[in-house]
């Protein structure tokens, strides 16, 4: 089994459940509130975890109340969070969530995680190299991203890189990770492209770029282009399906499946992510997963 390093946000999801995500000026009542761990960096961990992968945590959190917590989460779930570190006087980082209509609405304050700078990936940078797989995402900043993607590359490591949220990005660093995994709508602003079908630009990267389809399924290359369709899917909330679909993708990698395997694996984990309120909550066992294939 191989080793898998997540270097990402780990982030305090204060998620509101409502009949309607509310249009710009528009005031709504939610049905309820909940405080629930997550960060895509986290979530993807703990996908990982989850599912039978060995996992380290590298990120910070803030000295507020919610800093501990985060990190006990993680713990809880099977992952090394020796290296997470903790900021004086900043706050951990905050997703504000509306769930509503199979859909959702999220933005997210950074806190802690605009911590996780290119002195943070040096004082670490021996246990990061300890792994074989890492995996990264958009909600760190973007200076320690291709930092970090320049010499994991010079490593020869395997990069799975999320580019969520959506940014443009230099094509340089697309060609030196091993696999980006925007869904259809960040795929177009990651690349700059708004006009050539999402089939020729999966081409087009051979390989290295996955495309996640929401209720179509996913999309990748394996000598040709294939998609794969969604589970059937009794659907409650859809957040963190993309963060599991990549952890889940990082530990089918570690456990030796091969790349179309993997992208089953991964695209039918995110379904059954879908069934439960909560980026973490649905986010299944291996055992899960095989027994829906």
């Amino acid at each position: 089994m191989k080793k898998i390093a997540v270097i990402g946000s780990i982030n305090m999801d204060m998620t509101a459940v409502s009949d309607k995500i509310p249009r710009p000026g528009e005031t709504i009542s939610a049905k309820s509130l909940r405080y629930i761990p997550g960060g895509k960096g986290a979530n993807q961990a703990v996908a990982a975890s989850r599912l039978g992968g060995d996992v380290t945590m590298f990120g910070c959190v803030g000295d507020d109340a919610f800093g501990p917590a985060l990190i006990d989460n993680l713990k809880n779930n099977g992952i090394n969070t020796d290296f997470i570190r903790m900021i004086s006087g900043e706050s951990s980082g905050l997703a504000m969530i509306v769930v509503a209509e199979n859909d959702n609405a999220i933005t997210v304050i950074p806190g802690a995680n605009a911590s996780v700078s290119e002195e943070y990936i040096d004082a670490n940078w021996n246990e990061i190299v300890r792994s074989d797989i890492i995996l990264l995402q958009n909600e760190i900043p973007e200076e320690t991203i291709t930092y970090v993607i320049n010499r994991l590359n010079a490593e020869n490591k395997t990069i799975i890189y999320n580019p969520a949220p959506a940014r443009r990005a230099d094509k340089n660093i697309t060609q030196k990770v091993s696999f980006f995994t925007p869904n259809e709508h960040e795929a177009r602003i990651v690349l700059g492209d708004d006009t050539t079908d999402i089939r020729d630009l999966i081409r087009e990267y051979n390989g290295k770029m996955i495309v996640t389809l929401g209720s179509k399924g996913i999309a990748g290359y394996d000598g040709g282009y294939i998609q794969i369709p969604a589970i059937k899917a009794n659907v409650v909330d859809t957040t963190g399906a993309g963060d599991t679909m990549n952890g889940a993708f990082a530990y089918a990698l570690s456990a030796g499946m091969s790349y179309r395997d993997a992208l089953v694996f991964s695209n039918t984990a995110a379904g059954i992510s879908t069934e439960k309120e909560g980026a973490q909550a649905g986010i299944p066992t291996r055992a899960e997963v095989e027994n829906r294939s």
